[in-house]
């Protein structure tokens, strides 16, 4: 899309807030001594996120900044959320692409994209509007994630994916949940689990940079023409354990 010539359509340039963003090690403490607690309360891992990521989401959004794709999502004209929830419309995809393998997911799963928001909304801490509309984005696309990297939303699936996840965005404290969680999946399903969060994690490294992908677009494309554009790998261990549990 043509960069518009009026200085207020344009992304504001990085604010301090962007750039410097000090760990908070006690907070995360505490963040996660009531995750052990209730592993339910998903609003922890935000609160662990936010005081473990540091820089990371700085860094990504003056990555993101350098693509096209950045003008029209930093001007806010339509987010990402606007589309995973208009069901009608994903409805109207055709069969095998990525918008329906991404409502059949959610409804297999009863999920909604609101659930995420709901829980992140209470850490929300940034006052930069760029930061704030790229840290959304993060969160939106994080069960496209799960759709096109073939990891399931069982424990062991979304530990796979912040292996996954933290070799995309370098982000502390995703990789400090995943390891958390690998800890104790391995309790239950064995010493494989680090071997395949290690999978998931090289997965990341090889795959195109997610979070500067133009999703939009893609949900309208074939599921495996995106993976094959992505770069995805086939989870092929996380698989192989998922099933030997379930049959256990």
């Amino acid at each position: 899309m043509p960069q518009s010539d009026s200085a207020q359509s344009k992304p504001s340039e990085p604010s301090q807030q962007s750039t410097k963003n000090r760990l908070q090690p006690m907070v995360a403490w505490r963040g996660i001594r009531k995750l052990l607690a209730d592993p339910e309360d998903t609003r922890q891992v935000f609160v662990i996120l936010e005081a473990l990521s540091g820089n990371s989401l700085g860094r990504g959004l003056k990555r993101f900044r350098k693509l096209p794709l950045s003008q029209r999502v930093l001007r806010g004209e339509e987010t990402l959320l606007d589309r995973l929830q208009d069901r009608a419309w994903l409805e109207t995809l055709p069969a095998g692409s990525l918008g329906q393998a991404y409502l059949h997911f959610t409804q297999s799963e009863q999920i909604t994209a609101d659930g995420l928001v709901e829980a992140s909304k209470a850490e929300e801490q940034t006052t930069d509007a760029d930061l704030l509309r790229f840290g959304e984005r993060m969160r939106d696309m994080h069960d496209l994630w799960h759709v096109t990297s073939q990891y399931g939303r069982d424990t062991f699936g979304e530990v796979c994916l912040l292996g996954f996840t933290f070799a995309q965005t370098l982000n502390p404290g995703i990789g400090f949940i995943a390891v958390m969680g690998a800890n104790k999946t391995r309790q239950e399903l064995g010493r494989g689990v680090w071997k395949a969060l290690w999978h998931a994690y090289c997965d990341g490294r090889r795959a195109a940079w997610l979070p500067g992908q133009d999703w939009e677009h893609l949900l309208t494309l074939p599921l495996e023409a995106v993976r094959e554009q992505l770069q995805m790998g086939k989870p092929s261990l996380y698989q192989s354990m998922f099933n030997q549990a379930q049959t256990a």
